[in-house]
């Protein structure tokens, strides 16, 4: 203990003395012997200057590029200097999620205007205040649609890896059977596996290859089967398509990272969760609301809690859906700074640029495409030549595309990147090809 715990031997002989043993050896006696580490592998301590050398050393390891073209559920925005520093102020980079909730009412009135944003934006009546990652949001909403008499999940089309990984591990133990059914032109392998047996139906709008579909008609098949329809959004198209509420969806998910949130390794990111006024009663997570205080002062508490883990932990929808509070507030930030115009002239900014690098690669001879309409992400076709593309963009440090497979590649293009560089990447591939 004495290893990582700042306590003197003086303490904890003290300590010890006060509750009635003489030795940690005593203290951990209820510990069968075989669990019991014999000795920590831990060095001996350093001094500060000798930590923040060797923390530099691994930064210096890390590669930090100029331009990037990739995408692939985790997407580079232009962040305003607002977003960073009003979500890094003192007072909010404690914040998790809140228990002793009115004693938080800034806390709790920054997640009900996240929640009203994210209702706004996916068209969707209640939403709660977030789950770890669009991942288990995805996999949450399935959960909620969960029957009795139905035992069959579809997920159709090309959806993220890591959510479709995610879904499997939050479903395999709950009896419910994953069909996975290609998106063809007619949606026949849609109709042809809707039965009385389908819970419901998840969707990815954009899909993971980037392709945008018309959910509306998805939705109205879905509907017309009886089963629950789930949409998994990027939340920036949503400022320009159709919303799932427009669509008929009964659930919308999606990760927020695209909201004002920074690349990392995995995180923290957040992932938002809303649903239909019907199906409130069994969404996952927090739920804060507006109310009057005893003064008939606006206030704000959590309600609905008759859901949750921590009021009826045997009949609770989720054990592990935590709310990213911080991540929240950055959203709410993000979206509060370039308001509703603003987003829709990123997302336009996405597609316009996006698109004009599809046309200029169409022009390189020995690029090929995968068809269909997208938003920001579209897939090149360039066979055995993926790894000497990525290899000379990587030079000029610019990270390029998704690695598919040997032949294809999944482009991102967003607002952060000119069109003068678009066409060096261009000339680039070109050179290669």
């Amino acid at each position: 203990m004495s290893h990582y715990v700042p306590h003197t031997e003086a303490d904890i002989k003290a300590m010890l003395k006060d509750i009635g043993v003489k030795s940690k050896t005593e203290l951990f006696s209820d510990v069968p012997k075989k669990l019991l580490l014999k000795e920590l592998n831990i060095p001996e301590g350093i001094t500060q200057q000798e930590v923040l050398e060797f923390m530099q050393k691994l930064a210096d390891a890390n590669t930090v590029y100029d331009v990037v073209l990739r995408g692939a559920g985790s997407y580079k925005h232009f962040l305003p200097s607002t977003v960073k520093n009003l979500s890094s102020r003192a007072e909010f980079v404690t914040a998790y999620t809140p228990y002793q909730a009115e004693i938080s009412q800034g806390i709790l009135q920054v997640i009900f205007e996240y929640q009203t944003m994210i209702c706004n934006l996916t068209g969707m009546e209640v939403s709660n205040a977030s789950v770890y990652n669009g991942a288990s949001a995805a996999a949450e909403a399935i959960l909620m649609c969960k029957e009795r008499n139905k035992s069959k999940v579809i997920i159709l089309g090309d959806i993220r890896p890591d959510t479709k990984s995610t879904i499997i591990t939050y479903t395999e133990d709950q009896g419910l059977e994953i069909l996975d059914i290609p998106l063809d032109k007619d949606l026949k392998g849609l109709k042809e596996a809707l039965d009385d047996q389908v819970a419901c139906v998840y969707v990815e709008q954009p899909g993971y290859l980037g392709n945008v579909i018309d959910a509306k008609e998805v939705g109205d098949i879905v509907k017309g089967s009886g089963a629950k329809y789930i949409m998994g959004c990027n939340p920036i198209s949503l400022a320009i398509l159709k919303s799932p509420g427009e669509c008929g969806a009964d659930i919308a998910v999606g990760d927020g990272q695209p909201l004002g949130l920074p690349l990392g390794f995995g995180g923290p990111y957040l992932g938002f969760m809303a649903c239909t006024e019907k199906m409130m009663r069994k969404i996952p997570g927090r739920i804060v609301g507006e109310t009057v205080d005893a003064d008939g002062k606006k206030a704000y508490v959590l309600t609905l809690q008759a859901r949750e883990q921590h009021i009826r932990r045997e009949r609770a929808l989720s054990n592990i859906c935590s709310n990213q509070a911080l991540c929240a507030l950055t959203v709410t930030i993000y979206l509060s700074t370039i308001g509703k115009q603003g987003l829709i002239d990123v997302a336009n900014e996405c597609v316009n640029l996006s698109h004009y690098f599809k046309n200029e690669l169409s022009k390189v001879q020995g690029v090929e495409f995968l068809e269909g309409e997208f938003f920001h992400e579209f897939v090149t076709i360039t066979p055995g030549k993926v790894d000497a593309i990525l290899s000379e963009l990587n030079k000029v440090n610019i990270l390029g595309g998704l690695k598919l497979d040997r032949d294809r590649i999944l482009w991102c293009v967003t607002e952060t990147v000119s069109k003068e560089c678009l066409d060096f990447v261009v000339d680039l591939i070109r050179g290669v090809l």
